[in-house]
């Protein structure tokens, strides 16, 4: 067992927090949280045998909100799925990233480059230059990381913009200085050109598809332009451990240029990097139009000033500083995805495109939305935060389905990917589509909608991850049997978890034609929103694997990870009907059977908060007489799942959504139909939290007796009146609301 030096690490949050003093709320982010095995309860349970699912994946970074490229240190050079830049239990760091990597996920990296500093001899290859660091050397904030390399007394320090970066390094001996730029292509591909001229270094490292179109080029790279405050005295290329004193270098295995400065002890160079995903040129443009100057702190201070906005649109009060350290670190987590994918002046590579780039005039276009997971809390969060930034986030959908043909649906890398199950890309527009959220064409999104709904691609194009799986035998049969292996998917198998979330998906496709007036297409969907129903067992009591002769699988076991469910069990599958909880209920007598069921799952202790489609569970409570237990349960949760340490994260927290929830269930509400504009309530956390809206209005809320046991609602006003409704509505929250909670420390079984 690895034991973590917590002595180290709480030092090193005093150190930035007394650097942060003055910087308000950025100083209750521990970036360092979850970049260690999760040591959680449910965690521990149920991530046994699956590596990855123990690991949150997040990773330092340095940036600003849902920026192009953030930045990192790195202890793991390479771009492969499911492995992050950054691990904290790792003891060397072999560089400095300029990473897209998809925060919290089992994804890959790409297009990224790194930058390490030595000193004393040239080395180029990682395994000798990498350098041990000590933690307690370690500060990570938002807006600013820095380290001591033990090996070569060198600090760096790193601070960051939307599409920008600076690095700045503190010499601590008087031996030769090198830096070492390289793109970190596992491909075996990439550019560096060095101009000592202009004092800059270019390149690009191309990005390549994993999933549907595995292995093929993703149709852009990631370019950047690196800048040196100070002249280089000699350079060269290299790969491996071939030095060449040539100024070019390409398509080689780990390949990358030198430079080397002429540095004394104590003194500092400092650079600057920009990126693109269009060209060379556009990270140029970007880098000038982010940072016209050399001032490493005036930079570290405006992004802390972009954090602090961002984050101080929720400002909680607590006795328990502890509580505020988890919260707003969970809601830095939820800002990293979507990214910016297009230049300061509107070029983005078009989707599923090769190499061929689009100009947008409006607004912004976004990339990496890990769809099958931010639909359901991270996206929605921001619906109420920011609905002009979702606007854009679904426009950039849309864009992808114009451009590709068919509507995404897990759009990553700019491509077509077919990860996970589900067709969630339209659950996510129906969402903003019911809220009246502006900024994208409502008619074309549902055009692309229906048409993943009721059509499938031609061979070539549903290989390449175009259009839901498996979507013919789920119309002939209303389920997916257990015949059909969906064998064109990252993920095989898992028909009843592919039917349970097609069911759901239908009905937001339902609820926007129902809208635009479209009622016949409306009176399908909705039946075939009841589709869950054709995989409900009731011999078992459970959804169950079906064959396409109505026959249910033999050997049932609610408890254990089957082939027909995705990443869990049936019994944390069952509840997956956010569409019509009612529904399900019936299929167990009642509201009160449906308690039981719920009962069993956390009785059993089999309640597992790592994986998302369990996510509404703890609210749907709310749907018996007894929406007490959703109070204790989600407390129990929010104590137990999450923390301040280096394993405060419930395995992966895919892109946010895991943060997400944390932030929503604090707060005493979360969206178990996103689709639905309701908000199930729970007892809040905090003694008072004040919610700033994009629109100026505010939603207030306070508690009286909150306390750790003291978290079970006795009544409740919104606006000043008794308010007896198990949820609180969308509009309501935009309206702007005072809510007043009166909390106990015995259920009150009346509310």
């Amino acid at each position: 067992m690895i034991k973590y030096p917590i002595i180290a690490l709480v030092f090193c949050l005093s150190l930035v927090r007394a650097y942060a003093q003055n910087d308000d709320i950025i100083k209750y982010v521990n970036p360092l949280t979850g970049t260690a095995n999760s040591t959680t309860v449910s965690a521990i349970k149920h991530s046994t045998g699956s590596y990855t699912e123990a690991l949150a994946n997040v990773i330092p970074a340095v940036g600003v909100p849902f920026g192009m490229t953030q930045f990192t240190p790195q202890t793991r050079l390479t771009e492969k799925k499911c492995v992050a830049p950054y691990y904290y239990k790792d003891p060397k760091i072999n560089g400095f990233r300029a990473t897209h990597w998809l925060s919290g996920s089992c994804t890959q990296d790409y297009g990224s480059l790194s930058i390490m500093p030595i000193s004393g001899d040239l080395k180029t290859s990682a395994v000798d230059y990498a350098s041990s660091y000590q933690h307690q050397n370690e500060q990570s904030s938002p807006n600013y990381y820095k380290v001591l390399l033990d090996d070569y007394q060198i600090t760096t320090e790193i601070t960051a913009l939307a599409r920008s970066g600076m690095m700045r390094f503190t010499a601590g001996n008087n031996k030769d200085f090198y830096l070492l730029i390289s793109p970190n292509s596992d491909k075996d591909k990439g550019f560096v050109h060095i101009d000592n001229e202009k004092g800059e270094v270019t390149g690009y490292n191309p990005a390549y598809r994993i999933y549907q179109g595995s292995g093929n080029p993703a149709g852009f790279s990631g370019y950047f332009v690196i800048q040196f405050e100070k002249k280089s005295k000699n350079s060269g290329v290299y790969y491996g451990n071939q030095i060449l004193h040539d100024q070019n270098i390409s398509d080689k295995k780990d390949l990358g240029a030198f430079l080397k400065f002429d540095l004394k002890k104590g003194e500092q160079l400092t650079i600057k990097i920009g990126s693109s995903f269009s060209s060379i040129a556009n990270a140029r443009k970007n880098l000038d139009g982010e940072i016209k100057h050399w001032d490493f702190d005036k930079v570290r201070q405006q992004a802390a000033e972009i954090w602090n906005k961002a984050l101080g649109q929720i400002k909680v009060e607590t006795p328990i500083e502890k509580y505020k350290d988890v919260f707003y670190t969970a809601f830095y987590h939820s800002m990293q995805v979507p990214r910016l994918f297009n230049d300061a002046d509107g070029t983005y590579p078009k989707y599923a495109h090769q190499y061929e780039n689009a100009i947008i005039k409006e607004s912004d276009y976004y990339d990496d939305f890990s769809m099958w997971d931010t639909y359901r809390a991270q996206l929605p969060l921001f619906q109420i935060l920011q609905p002009r930034k979702l606007g854009a986030f679904a426009n950039s959908i849309v864009l992808k389905g114009q451009q590709g043909g068919w509507l995404p649906i897990f759009p990553c890398w700019n491509n077509y990917t077919g990860a996970m199950i589900g067709d969630h890309g339209s659950a996510f527009l129906a969402s903003t589509i019911v809220k009246h959220i502006k900024g994208f064409d409502e008619n074309e999104a549902y055009l692309l909608m229906r048409k993943n709904a009721f059509e499938t691609p031609d061979s070539a194009a549903y290989k390449d991850g175009k259009g839901r799986r498996a979507l013919t035998d789920y119309i002939k049969y209303g389920y997916i049997p257990l015949e059909n292996h969906v064998l064109d998917a990252f993920h095989t198998n898992e028909q009843v978890s592919r039917t349970l979330e097609y069911a759901f998906d239908d009905y937001g496709v339902a609820k926007v034609a129902e809208k635009l007036g479209k009622a016949d297409d409306a009176k399908l969907l909705f039946g075939r929103a009841k589709n869950y129903q054709h995989v409900f067992d009731k011999n078992v009591q459970s959804v169950n694997g079906r064959y396409a002769d109505g026959t249910f699988s033999k050997g049932f076991n609610p408890d254990k990870k089957l082939p027909f469910i995705t990443e869990g069990t049936p019994r944390q599958y069952l509840f997956y009907v956010p569409q019509d909880v009612k529904g399900l209920a019936n299929q167990f007598g009642g509201a009160k059977g449906l308690e039981k069921q719920l009962d069993s799952l956390f009785d059993k202790n089999e309640y597992w908060h790592g994986n998302e489609p369990g996510h509404q569970i703890p609210f749907m409570y709310n749907y018996t007489d007894a929406a007490w237990k959703t109070q204790k349960v989600v407390r129990q949760i929010l104590e137990e799942e999450y923390t301040n340490g280096i394993g405060g994260l419930s395995g992966n927290d895919d892109a946010g959504q895991m943060s997400a929830w944390y932030v929503f269930a604090s707060l005493g509400f979360y969206p178990v139909n996103p689709v639905s504009n309701e908000y199930m309530i729970s007892s809040p956390l905090f003694t008072n939290a004040v919610i700033t809206l994009e629109n100026g209005k505010k939603v207030e809320i306070k508690t009286n007796g909150n306390s750790a046991k003291g978290k079970y609602i006795q009544s409740l006003k919104l606006n000043g009146k008794p308010y007896h409704k198990a949820y609180f509505t969308y509009q309501q929250l935009m309206d702007g609301a005072k809510i007043e909670f009166e909390l106990d420390e015995k259920p009150n079984s009346n509310w």
